[in-house]
């Protein structure tokens, strides 16, 4: 029976994780070419190809990716053995990469760093910030542990905790809707639409339950990319958009922007911490979300 050491799988998880061989490297404290001998003999002693490597890019094969879950299984267990041999209190450290939209990162996790620091002193956690569709290509690549989306995916092959409610309203600058007002689909040609993307993935939870595109005859239609762009270009006077409630709530506060036709209900997602079934740092992805759920939304 062939016996397969922590330290190869922990090498192996590392370049699956970063697709990279010289950021594996650096990330298990070893030279590439250290690195590169050592999946050399995993590859060996489990019989199969486990990346595809070019002179440009790394992919996990076929047998790399049914290796994938088990290696994490293998080294979730040792994780745990550690920190049953340290005694209570004592949590292995564990370094989390977690995905997110920049405006949610920078308003809402950033600022929870510090206390996330102090509630797990092992946990360091890394952040990348993205669009939902990139952010779960890179999870299904392994090169995040976790992503925070209100993003649907595919049943079987996540799992996924709620964080918070996202609940949305459609909004237009004060002074602008005071020169002309918004008041059904009829004052749509004085206005703008502004969204992230041509597929209006903001302006769908108005459009959907308001009667589709095709009976709101907007002036024009704008991609601005991000979600504090398209606030900014309203704040700007320059047409209309669905926010995230908790993205604009100081601006209807302050009377900056306005709710628009607040009869029309808009329907609520979520946010989740989704990550791979079976991925070895399952627990400790657990606990970040109890800690995050208790978190408000800012």
């Amino acid at each position: 029976m062939i016996l397969l050491d922590a330290e190869s799988l922990r090498c192996f998880e590392a370049v699956a994780s970063e697709l990279n061989f010289r950021a594996a490297a650096r990330h298990v404290a070893l030279s590439p070419t250290a690195m590169s001998e050592r999946i050399r003999r995993l590859e060996e002693q489990v019989g199969a190809r486990l990346f595809q490597r070019s002179t440009r890019s790394v992919a996990l094969t076929e047998a790399g990716r049914r290796l994938l879950p088990e290696a994490r299984h293998i080294l979730e267990a040792q994780a745990r053995a550690l920190a049953a041999v340290q005694g209570p209190g004592e949590a292995a450290p564990v370094e989390l990469r977690i995905g997110t939209r920049y405006e949610l990162g920078l308003s809402w996790l950033v600022p929870a760093l510090p206390a996330l620091e102090a509630a797990r002193p092992g946990r360091l956690i890394h952040l990348q910030f993205g669009d939902g569709p990139e952010l779960l290509t890179l999870l299904g690549e392994g090169r995040l542990d976790g992503v925070i989306a209100s993003s649907r995916v595919t049943a079987g092959r996540y799992e996924a905790r709620d964080l918070h409610p996202e609940s949305y309203v459609l909004v237009g600058e004060r002074r602008r809707l005071g020169a002309s007002p918004f008041r059904g689909a009829a004052d749509a040609p004085a206005h703008a639409l502004i969204d992230l993307r041509p597929d209006l993935p903001l302006s769908r939870y108005f459009l959907d339950v308001a009667g589709g595109p095709g009976l709101w005859p907007f002036a024009r239609i704008e991609h601005l990319g991000t979600i504090a762009a398209v606030r900014l270009r309203v704040l700007q006077g320059r047409g209309m958009a669905v926010l995230p409630s908790y993205f604009v709530a100081k601006d209807l506060r302050q009377g900056r922007l306005v709710r628009l036709l607040p009869k029309v209900r808009l329907p609520e997602d979520r946010f989740r911490l989704l990550w791979p079934k079976g991925h070895r740092k399952q627990s400790a992805l657990e606990d970040l979300t109890e800690t995050l759920a208790k978190r408000p939304l800012a």
